[in-house]
């Protein structure tokens, strides 16, 4: 078959003061973030620079809370779901109980000077980057623990406001609650409580429906944190499992199964020490709630029928993941936003020029270094894209690489890709989350900010933002440049991939930007209209990496 060159003019620049005015919603809180994440950044080169900082420090979760003799909550859950999650988790004990799948028996609460000496030693030494708290038995205790975070400060405080155990034993005092809403929240990163503690924290309000979470979580954010999460798994006469997340400015409604298991002690205790796992791994807050949720969500459908004790509160296997194969065969990849960093996106009729199947191409590109796929095919039929995609399904399952599906659902469901990357004139990101369920990865396609924000609050897990430059593969395409890349990723909630007319000449521009959300670069003809794709891959991965690394 002949090719035929067109000539196609140039599509317009988009300029950055131009691409203000298309933006409806621009978040204090996100810059405020994005202003934050850039301080920790200058303030991390600089302890490097000075020789201070360890360049294979591992993130690190310091958790103060309660021992539980029967290991399903408290400090035992923390550490074994920050473990699981891959984070370094020391800990301070703040009282030791009696518990086991019956309730609690015993509390003994450790004396204050016994705690300060506990913070003060981890603190001190061992780079703490986020502080989870749990169960708080005293007063002095909430005193001294905010003395020493105002000492010694981290990157993230996540505080679970334990009061009532899951089995219902209440673990806290009216005084104790009011040092927390006084002294504690208003340093808060993010507070999670569940529906018995938030209706303690704003005064004994009744919370039986969402639109109650929703008014809970306004009047605990007047307290003082920057976040809450109100949790939802008591909700009366709900088929899904709610939880209400609020920053001050947006609320998320993040849905998940409802499980009919025992085994639900520590389910608190591990969702928050999970939020502070991400965080300390350099996650948004937004990410690291429906991370930890996601987390949450598949230890207790792994543990449903387990049998350990003989009450009606069961724990759970924080470490399912070690077995998971055998129980479910292959599981569901979890969006990591690293897997962004180098975006291969897949084009017919590149594969058609140069005599490859689709397959093929994404063999070569994995082979070379890509650490994401997407199939668009714009040109088969529906049956014919379907079997192609299994194929490379089938490739990149075997690679340890997630394939994505550019706008069709129905071909993502079929083929058992790992998620779907949608456009702003397609289907929205909340239909498409839910028709793929939590465990799927969702993309959207955004331009400004308002559209970013419509999909995070749609559960996209990323968006692509651009096109930066001219391309080919989309001539009418407006682009933004790089000034409306740092505009969106400056007020974005989630990871963010550079697409459009990105290649090895123009690659180092984009990274260089040192933009914290900003986690990689998406790219069709510089890898898939090439003689080698194998060779065209390497070449642009080695020069992401040498600019990733000069930039940290």
């Amino acid at each position: 078959m002949a090719l035929v060159a067109f000539h196609r003019p140039s599509p317009p620049v988009l300029s950055f003061r131009e691409l203000l005015p298309q933006s409806n919603l621009i978040s204090r809180r996100f810059l405020a973030d994005y202003r934050r994440d850039l301080r920790i950044r200058s303030s991390r080169v600089a302890m490097a620079q000075a020789g201070s900082f360890e360049k294979n420090k591992i993130p690190h979760v310091l958790t103060v809370a309660g021992s539980d003799s029967g290991a399903g909550a408290g400090i035992q859950a923390d550490l074994k779901a920050c473990g699981a999650l891959g984070v370094y988790c020391s800990s301070v004990i703040t009282a030791v109980t009696a518990q086991n799948t019956l309730g609690v028996q015993g509390i003994h609460t450790v004396p204050v000077d016994s705690v300060e000496n506990q913070l003060r030693s981890v603190l001190s030494d061992m780079e703490v980057d986020v502080v989870k708290t749990g169960m708080l038995p005293s007063v002095e205790i909430i005193k001294a623990l905010c003395e020493k975070l105002r000492e010694f400060r981290v990157k993230a405080l996540v505080v679970d406001p334990v009061m009532v155990s899951t089995s219902g034993d209440a673990l806290a005092t009216p005084d104790t609650l009011n040092a927390l809403r006084e002294e504690l929240l208003p340093m808060a990163d993010i507070v999670t409580p569940n529906l018995k503690e938030a209706s303690a924290l704003v005064g004994g309000l009744s919370i039986e429906t969402v639109a109650d979470m929703f008014t809970a979580a306004r009047s605990i954010h007047q307290l003082g944190p920057r976040s809450i999460i109100v949790k939802g798994g008591h909700l009366p006469d709900s088929l899904d499992a709610i939880d209400i997340f609020f920053d001050g400015e947006q609320f998320l409604e993040l849905r998940g199964q409802r499980l009919k298991t025992r085994n639900t002690h520590g389910t608190g205790c591990t969702l928050a020490s999970s939020i502070a796992a991400e965080l300390a791994k350099g996650s948004s807050m937004h990410e690291a709630v429906k991370a930890a949720k996601n987390y949450v969500e598949k230890a207790l459908r792994y543990s449903k029928d387990i049998a350990i004790g003989g009450g009606s509160q069961g724990p759970f296997d924080h470490f399912f993941k070690l077995h998971i194969h055998s129980e479910f065969g292959r599981e569901n990849r979890r969006f990591n936003p690293d897997d962004l960093f180098l975006y291969a996106v897949t084009d017919s009729r590149m594969n058609k020029k140069w005599g490859r199947s689709i397959a093929e191409a994404v063999e070569a590109v994995i082979e070379g270094g890509a650490t994401m796929v997407q199939l668009r095919e714009k040109e088969a039929e529906t049956g014919a894209f379907v079997e192609a995609a299994a194929a490379c399904a089938e490739v990149c399952r075997r690679r340890g690489v997630p394939l994505l599906i550019n706008d069709r659902v129905d071909v993502a469901l079929a083929c058992g890709a790992d998620g779907v990357h949608v456009g702003q004139s397609d289907m929205p990101a909340h239909a498409a989350r839910a028709l793929l369920g939590q465990e799927k990865i969702i993309g959207v396609s955004c331009k400004t900010p308002a559209q970013a924000a419509a999909a995070l609050a749609g559960g996209a897990d990323y968006i692509g933002c651009g096109g930066v430059f001219p391309t080919n593969t989309k001539a009418s395409n407006i682009t933004i440049g790089l000034d409306g890349l740092r505009y969106v990723c400056a007020t974005s909630g989630l990871p963010v991939v550079a697409i459009g007319g990105i290649g090895p000449g123009n690659a180092s521009a984009v990274l260089g930007l040192s933009l914290p959300n900003l986690r990689g670069v998406a790219v069709v003809s510089a890898l898939f209209d090439q003689e080698s794709i194998v060779h065209e891959t390497r070449k642009l991965k080695s020069l992401l990496t040498s600019v990733n690394a000069r930039s940290r």
